[in-house]
């Protein structure tokens, strides 16, 4: 059962960030980005703007954990002493050792300042030093430039791209085309994990 590998009060932290998972308690560090920056949910398909598209967001991602299929974080960021965002684990195959990586994102102003990578380190490192992963995989909307390049930036390989994977969020018409990259553990171990502790460390 996921609660056996990912206990409740499970943290991920460094000198940057700390990572613990995301509680209904914590709608209100999460709500401003519900309330006042709508551009970080033009991508989700599971939207958490509005206060109560964030109540629902959090308790599907709570639902999630729950039933052992995915394990959300909330995400603070240390040198700024506030809450950034979240992201999480999810589609867990523990038969397959294969997990997920995304529903990631973050207010404005943690954008673009190294946030990102010292999260991605800590979860791959968990993934595929704790996990015993063997695959952690990656999607995005082909169309979101910035995502993709993130990805890619901390060394994630493309596999290919699912055409017309599924329909775009609400409000916007025609369905996505989802683009899918992944990181296997020998290159964890031989080239990624050294890439984004440069990165970090720099």
């Amino acid at each position: 059962m996921i609660a056996q590998l990912l206990p409740i009060d499970i943290v991920l932290e460094n000198e940057t960030v700390l990572l613990r998972s995301l509680q209904t308690e914590d709608l209100e560090h999460l709500l401003p980005f519900a309330l006042h920056e709508p551009t970080i949910w033009y991508y989700s398909l599971l939207s958490g703007a509005t206060e109560e598209g964030m109540k629902k967001y959090i308790h599907a991602a709570c639902e999630g954990r729950d039933a052992g299929h995915s394990f959300a974080f909330i995400v603070y960021d240390k040198k700024a002493s506030a809450y950034a965002g979240s992201t999480r684990f999810y589609d867990i195959q523990h038969e397959h050792k294969v997990l997920q990586l995304g529903f990631t994102w973050y207010g404005k102003k943690f954008q673009g300042t190294g946030l990102n990578r010292n999260c991605k380190f800590l979860l791959l490192q968990y993934a595929f030093e704790t996990l015993q992963m063997e695959r952690v995989e990656f999607r995005a909307d082909n169309t979101n430039t910035r995502s993709v390049a993130a990805m890619k930036s901390i060394g994630c390989k493309v596999d290919g791209v699912l055409r017309s994977n599924m329909p775009k969020p609400k409000g916007q018409h025609g369905r996505r085309d989802s683009i899918v990259l992944s990181i296997l553990k020998d290159e964890w171990f031989s080239e990624v994990k050294g890439l984004l502790l440069t990165k970090i460390e720099s």
